[in-house]
């Protein structure tokens, strides 16, 4: 499928998700819809392993016959199945009862059954509890379907359903779909429902050519960016993973046998699972990411609660997203936190440095970190200077990257990328103003490949200085400066207007007034003539 088939199948999908949802709040739809998406991608993933697995056994039924292959090999060997699922747990790590399939249950929107709704609760069921070796419950637990919002009987909302699932599989039929088309399509749709989510939408979804900038420098060498992208990284981080979108760039950057394993963090419970089911979508085995629930700011993963410093888990590259300027709520006893107690605690007005300080504390020597933040992590005072000046005497603050406003559906405020190392080659810092860099858009400004190049070229080559766009700046410098990064204190986008000579402006006004005058006397010669008043 070509990258405009791809597309076209993303707005196609979208187009029947606004069709479909009438009164229903988008937020609410967008869970149903990425659920069945997930479903056929589970279903048409493993129906072809099961092909590939059986050869000459798998059922060849005629156009007519609308029995499902596999359930058919399920009746006529029963006593054969077991030892086949155990089988499809080896090869792709999970399974799908036949009655549960994708096509099973589009069969029964089809006709209209009415055992649809109570087939897909258990197929969700299934799925959660009993499809992976490790499990994932919970996985569908903020898609209600007894809701009212789908219909006030049970008739009703099976109803529904069925036109729900019936319109999804006409719209998928229209394009000759592979499975991995099918995590581009979810992704897409993410990014469509994140659009329409105003502020909602910074909770789930970091705009890809974001992600992209972000990936394509924790994939580089950290030491010599200029050598060019990692071999491998051995795990990845995201501690406000949302949607998991960015750890799967990052994958995306690497290949996918290029990270041993990915981490993710997550704290609302919607999106945990929107991230979960992103990562089976984008063929990431189960076995290769682990995305946990929780809060990141109390530290509520056992995984990074270690206190011995020689069994803590350390990251080739971290990168994140968090929300900005998060208000929160440090007790007394964080400030012994092995991640805070060299720098101190972030205000209550501002999380931006604890989440930065909690990734940067995991991040390996080796490392690489890219994190969003707002300017005013750049130059606020108070215990936020305090932080920042450690982190510079420290020789960690390696780039500093300013990006133009309105890049976000969450907010229209410019922001910046602060690139970490724990052990890094330069001791002066690289600043990037990309403010002016952009192609403005409808209702969001846009990145266009050749800003994302010369951005992520300027990391990498790291020059001297590009007028107006980048300069390395000396560590005495920033200090004469009291340790303040504000971007245009080192390079302005300004430009410098001419110097104005006076005594050639005076000049040039005196010779005017004399040619003004000369004109007004041969002026007044020809009034006279004419005998009207002179001027």
């Amino acid at each position: 499928m070509t990258a405009q088939e791809q597309q076209q199948l993303g707005k196609t999908l979208w187009a029947i998700a606004n069709e479909l949802r009438g009164s229903m709040n988008a937020d609410d739809f967008r869970d149903y819809m990425l659920a069945f998406l997930f479903l056929r991608y589970l279903s048409d993933n493993y129906e072809a392993a099961a092909k590939k697995e059986l050869g000459r056994d798998y059922p060849v039924l005629d156009d007519k016959d609308k029995r499902i292959p596999l359930a058919v090999w399920y009746e006529q060997n029963p006593d054969d199945t077991e030892e086949f699922e155990k089988q499809m747990r080896r090869k792709i790590h999970y399974v799908i009862k036949p009655k549960y399939l994708w096509n099973s249950i589009a069969e029964l929107a089809r006709t209209q059954n009415e055992e649809l709704l109570k087939t897909v609760l258990k197929s969700f069921k299934y799925i959660e509890n009993e499809s992976f070796e490790s499990r994932f419950q919970g996985l569908f637990s903020e898609i209600n379907l007894d809701s009212e919002k789908l219909g006030k009987t049970y008739t009703e909302r099976n109803k529904k359903l069925c036109n729900i699932i019936q319109k999804i599989s006409e719209g998928l039929a229209q394009f000759t779909t592979s499975i991995d088309i099918l995590g581009d399509a979810y992704e897409y749709l993410i990014g469509q429902f994140a659009a329409g989510s105003g502020k909602k939408a910074g909770e789930f979804y970091t705009p890809q050519q974001i992600s992209t900038i972000l990936s394509r420098i924790v994939t580089l060498d950290s030491q010599n960016p200029q050598l060019g992208k990692k071999k491998k990284l051995s795990n990845v981080l995201d501690f406000a993973c949302g949607s998991g979108s960015l750890l799967l760039n990052v994958r995306k950057q690497m290949g996918s046998n290029g990270i041993g394993k990915i981490y993710g963090q997550e704290k609302n419970i919607t999106t945990y699972n929107l991230a979960r089911m992103n990562m089976l979508l984008h063929g990431v085995k189960d076995s290769e990411f682990e995305i946990f629930h929780g809060d990141t700011l109390l530290n509520e993963w056992q995984l990074f609660r270690e206190m011995n410093p020689a069994k803590k888990i350390e990251f080739d590259a971290v990168v994140a997203n968090p929300p900005f300027s998060l208000r929160w709520e440090p007790t007394e006893a964080m400030a012994d936190d092995f991640r805070f107690k060299n720098y101190g605690l972030a205000p209550r007005s501002a999380a931006d440095f604890a989440f930065l300080l909690h990734g940067f504390h995991f991040l390996g020597k080796g490392g690489t970190m890219a994190i969003i933040m707002p300017h005013g992590v750049l130059f606020r005072g108070g215990a936020e200077e305090r932080i920042r000046k450690k982190l510079l005497q420290d020789g960690n603050i390696d780039t500093i990257i300013g990006l133009p406003a309105n890049l976000f559906y969450s907010t229209g405020i410019p922001v910046c990328i602060v690139v970490l190392k724990k052990c890094k080659k330069f001791e002066d810092v690289l600043f990037i103003n990309a403010s002016e860099y952009y192609e403005k858009g409808k209702r969001q400004n846009i990145l266009l490949p050749e800003h994302i190049e010369k951005i992520v070229s300027t990391y990498q080559e790291r020059p001297d200085k590009i007028d107006r766009y980048a300069r390395r700046v000396s560590m005495s410098e920033i200090e004469e400066n009291n340790f303040n990064l504000n971007i245009s204190r080192y390079v302005s986008t300004a430009i410098e207007e001419e110097p104005i000579d006076l005594r050639e402006v005076n000049a040039k006004l005196k010779t005017l007034n004399e040619q003004i005058e000369v004109a007004r006397e041969k002026h007044n010669k020809f009034l006279k003539e004419l005998g009207l008043p002179t001027i």
